[in-house]
This record gives structure tokens, sequence and C-alpha cells, in this order.
């Protein structure tokens, strides 16, 4: 199979942390950039982070620029999303997929996705 399996949500107050990991399964990550977005209920996918194949390079959104921290560890698979100083605004289902050409700021830009993990801030 094809597919990426986030894990790390949770329910968390405002002003506090989360780790998001994403791993690939029946692939693998290293020959493409990676990115993550989240999508809250009855809104669009929004992007959050994206990462170059060897994480050379980092990409925020205004958003999450200062807060967040996107990494990689090629050797497990595995793309990271350290989220701090979290905010009821962040509440959403967070995805994160393979780049496949394009900007990475657009969803369309990207396949492979997961199945989402939930992160919900309480004020």
């Amino acid at each position: 199979q094809v597919q990426s399996a986030e894990s790390g949500g949770g329910l968390v107050p405002a002003g506090g942390s989360l780790r998001l990991s994403c791993a690939a399964s029946g692939r693998t990550i290293g020959t493409g950039a990676m990115g993550w977005f989240r999508q809250a209920a009855g809104k669009e996918r929004e992007y959050v982070a994206a990462i170059n194949w060897n994480g050379e390079r980092t990409y925020y959104s205004v958003a999450v620029e200062g807060r967040f921290t996107i990494a990689r560890d090629n050797t497990k698979n595995t793309v990271y999303l350290q989220m701090n100083s979290l905010k009821s605004e962040d509440t959403g289902v967070y995805y994160c997929a393979k780049h496949r050409g394009g900007a990475y700021e657009r969803w369309d830009s990207y396949d492979y996705w997961g199945q989402g993990t939930q992160v919900t801030v309480s004020s």
C-alpha cells in the first residue's frame, strides 16, 4: 500500500504543545518534499508547512511561523510537526502528504494523503 499514517494529536489547552508524526507505509519519503495541511470543521484544507527532500529548506504559513517546526528523518521514513504555543484556531484535522510538483502551499500539489489526526486546542 502507498499511505501516510499521522499520529500524535489530542486535546491540549491553549499555550500547550504537541508533536505530530507522519510515518510512510509502502514507500520511502526521501525522494521528495513533504507537507502538512490542516482542515477545521466546515472549512477548506489549509497549508501549514513543507520541507524539501533532505530537510535543508523549510517553509511555513504565516499563521504558524515562529510557533511550529517541521522536520524529517528519512532513515525512519517519518516527518514531524512540533507545535508550540497552540491557539484555539489551530484546532483541526492534520494531514501529511507527498509533494508531487507545483507550489508548496497548494493542496493539489500533493498526493498520498494520510488519514489525519485530530488536534483540539481548548481556550
